[in-house]
């Protein structure tokens, strides 16, 4: 493939080099080709880089930039496009703000889209060359098989959906497709990356030195996916039912009708956190909505949590017990329930949630998009910035033959976890047992309002009306 600013005029070109796995994914034109590998390898600047190189050297090439989120795209692979990629003076950036940018539209007719897989219509209309896929991991199998069937608009001669992904547990699809050989994977490793490897002097950057510094302080599961790029399960894990192809869903409309409580886990240096979550009428729990922020007073937080509640009404909020905090909440409006932190019975109760019921269903999900931001210190501190990020490497402790011990977990990263105990033992035990008049009544006027509104739907298409 030609250097992809073999037409630019020198004084705009920012030259791209790839290496070892970044390479490999650039001379080849299978498929389906997945870059798997630790955090910071520049994965996702090589996928970018060959979109570009396509766009550049096909004229009238039509990519794809995709995640399953268009919120998290915004704010991950299209910082990177723009700031690392794009050759400094183009005009691909003028017109709409990175935030609402439908495409990237290039001088010879091609064009990059851009979308989220929570919105598919908007993707999924069209044909294309090539498509590249941010974090796959978030994806399910048919998600990735649909995108597969929009690659054929033939201009380029190879019609291919590359990837990037951290790794996950051996048992995920994307893992098993490539171990069945549907897909091919390159590995890539820090060394890859010239800003953390010298290979002049065959040794680590100053920036490469500090960054895997911090990737050897990781714990758990997160280590040995996130250091050294392997598909592992935890060992010992304590939620060996969660799986996120099950229990993370994507957005819908939740009922008026539907109970709705909160759950706090106090935090400063360590996250403080609430977790928003919608209860069925089958009982089934759903956290729509996660706050999760190191270094903000509780004061601070009441402010925030009762912005983005507005007008939902809730059953009650389940709180850590420390006194002060409480008191705090509640001088700013928000009054709590102390929690039942009964750490045994808690997990036991997460855990007959997270199994599938008779239905085919489990009883606790979590909505993809619930985080409200990433905090920067974590990410930066490359810790879990959320309960999908803490579940997947919460682990038990181990004794001293190094055996799990399924009696007490490992007392690390389980801030949203601890809230979520306090949530599913509140509700599953019937802590406060009664509804408050108040929330009796406002419940019952919704359920009302739901009833009325889809007979006027059914009303408004029965034949007579048409």
């Amino acid at each position: 493939m030609p250097h992809p600013y073999i037409h630019l005029p020198m004084s705009e070109q920012r030259p791209y080099e790839p290496f070892g796995a970044a390479l490999a994914l650039w001379k080849e034109r299978g498929g389906e080709v997945l870059l798997s590998g630790p955090a910071g390898t520049g994965k996702s600047r090589a996928c970018l880089e060959k979109l570009n190189a396509v766009c550049i050297r096909w004229p009238g090439a039509r990519a794809l930039i995709v995640r399953k989120t268009r919120e998290s795209l915004t704010e991950s692979g299209l910082v990177t496009f723009e700031e690392k990629v794009i050759p400094g003076g183009w005009g691909l950036l003028q017109g709409a703000r990175r935030r609402v940018r439908q495409a990237y539209h290039y001088p010879n007719g091609s064009q990059i889209v851009v979308g989220g897989l929570d919105k598919p219509s908007k993707v999924m209309s069209t044909e294309y060359d090539i498509i590249y896929v941010q974090e796959a991991i978030e994806l399910f199998e048919n998600d990735w098989e649909s995108l597969t069937t929009r690659l054929r608009n033939g201009v380029v001669p190879f019609q291919q959906l590359i990837a990037d992904t951290n790794p996950d547990g051996p048992r995920h699809w994307l893992y098993q497709r490539c171990q069945a050989g549907r897909t091919i994977v390159f590995e890539s490793r820090h060394e890859d990356n010239p800003v953390l490897w010298d290979r002049i002097a065959n040794d680590w950057t100053p920036v490469g030195r500090e960054y895997v510094a911090k990737l050897d302080g990781l714990t758990g599961v997160r280590k040995p996916r996130l250091r050294s790029g392997k598909w592992i399960q935890a060992e010992g894990a304590v939620y060996d039912d969660w799986d996120r192809q099950k229990h993370l869903i994507d957005r819908f409309v939740i009922p008026a009708s539907w109970r709705r409580i909160r759950a706090i886990d106090f935090g400063y240096t360590n996250p403080f956190v609430c977790l928003w979550i919608a209860i069925d009428d089958d009982g089934r729990m759903y956290v729509y909505r996660e706050l999760y922020r190191t270094r903000r007073t509780v004061k601070a937080h009441a402010a925030e949590i009762h912005r983005l509640s507005g007008d939902e009404r809730y059953e009650f909020s389940v709180a850590d017990h420390d006194a002060e905090d409480r008191a705090t909440l509640l001088e700013n409006g928000i009054a709590t329930v102390a929690a039942n932190k009964a750490v045994g019975p808690g997990i036991e109760a997460v855990q007959e949630r997270l199994k599938v019921a008779g239905d085919g269903k489990p009883r606790l999900f979590v909505l993809r998009d619930s985080l409200l931001g990433r905090d920067e210190e974590l990410v930066e501190a490359k810790k879990p910035c959320s309960i999908v990020e803490e579940i997947d490497g919460y682990s038990w402790s181990r004794g001293a033959d190094g055996r799990a011990v399924k009696e007490e977990p490992v007392k690390l990263n389980d801030h949203a976890l601890d809230a979520l105990r306090y949530a599913t033992m509140a509700v599953d035990h019937k802590i406060p047992a009664v509804e408050s008049p108040e929330i009796r009544e406002s419940r019952e006027r919704a359920q009302a309002e739901d009833l009325e509104r889809q007979w006027r739907d059914i009303n408004a298409d029965h034949w007579w009306n048409r």
